[in-house]
């Protein structure tokens, strides 16, 4: 532990003219004193650590010194290029590993690009979640993660998912459990929601972290199908999973602007292909659209919020909550 502590300490020297006590310290997550002891041990190791007294002062590297210490360890180099997901890589647990990556980099680079990491970090950054959302990185996802990398085979429970009642099942905790051995080939994730994709006998599947209730990795691995692309995969699952959620449809009039809003109310890519195939606009400007919703409930929630932008025509059981909607506001506003 220590001598990983010393090795940061001198790299993170090499790639800054000075740094305060306190500035190591803080960097190294130890107090004041003991980066004075690391300091002295370095010395007298051979290292050339000076400390200069006074308000502009702290420690430095003299005559040049350079460490060589600087190859990546193959767990650095693989969180090097996860860098711009911080958050992501403090869930699954690699932050330090990045951290040292980074430092390894920027020791390896001429003083004129030295600050490019801190210069790129100040200027973008990546925030994966939603808005209003807190995501809560299940417990596990640091064993899954280590497995992905690993090429390990997962022992794990999980709680099966879909469909209302197993929705509410699972708010409760009280979803049905399966075990099952899987093959973790990657992790994806979406709008603060972590997933793992995996192969389960001949078959990819995709799993939502947060519904396993344990996992343990197993001794073996297992030989990783070259030709598995995960982005492509993710892709492709992502439209099958979305297609599967329209079970109904609904036929629509919408105003030019209601037309440029439907988008924004539900599926996009539903919504787009829907437009796409409507004929054109009647002489008051207004398109009939049938439109692929999740269910008359979810479309009187989403088109609702397009107000006289839209006419629902059919099915009559949908177009009779509109007309009810639009008398209680009016009952409400009159």
């Amino acid at each position: 532990m220590r001598a990983a502590r010393l090795i940061k300490m001198v790299l993170l020297l090499q790639s800054r003219p000075v740094m305060s006590a306190a500035e190591l310290a803080a960097e190294l997550e130890v107090s004041e004193r003991t980066v004075t002891r690391d300091a002295q041990a370095l010395s007298e190791a051979g290292v050339p650590v000076y400390a200069e007294r006074g308000r502009a002062g702290g420690y430095r590297l003299i005559g040049g010194y350079r460490t060589r210490l600087t190859g990546l360890a193959r767990n650095e180099a693989e969180a090097l290029f996860l860098s711009g997901l911080p958050s992501a890589l403090r869930e699954m647990g690699l932050e330090d590993a990045a951290s040292a990556a980074r430092l390894k980099v920027s020791a390896a680079l001429l003083p004129s690009v030295r600050d490019a990491s801190a210069s790129a970090a100040q200027r973008f950054h990546l925030d994966a979640p939603s808005w209003y959302h807190e995501p809560e990185p299940p417990d596990v996802l640091p064993a899954v993660a280590d497995a992905v990398w690993d090429d390990r085979l997962l022992r794990a429970r999980y709680r099966k998912g879909g469909g209302r009642e197993n929705r509410r099942r699972e708010n409760g905790r009280n979803g049905t459990e399966v075990a099952r051995e899987l093959a973790p080939y990657g992790l994806v994730l979406k709008a603060g929601v972590w997933y793992l994709c995996a192969k389960a006998g001949d078959d990819f599947r995709v799993y939502r972290i947060d519904r396993f209730t344990s996992v343990e990795p197993a001794d073996e691995r297992f030989e990783r199908d070259e030709t598995f692309d995960l982005p492509a995969f993710w892709d492709a699952r992502s439209a099958e999973f979305a297609r599967s959620l329209l079970r109904t449809e609904v036929t629509v009039r919408v105003s030019e602007s209601g037309a440029r809003q439907l988008a924004f109310t539900g599926d996009r890519a539903a919504a787009a292909t829907a437009l796409s195939e409507a004929p054109p606009a009647g002489p008051d400007g207004w398109r009939t659209v049938v439109l692929p919703v999740e269910s008359l409930d979810v479309a009187y929630s989403q088109l609702l919020s397009l107000g006289p932008e839209l006419e629902v025509v059919a099915p009559e059981e949908l177009r009779g909550r509109f007309a009810e909607a639009v008398e209680r506001l009016s009952d409400l506003y009159r």
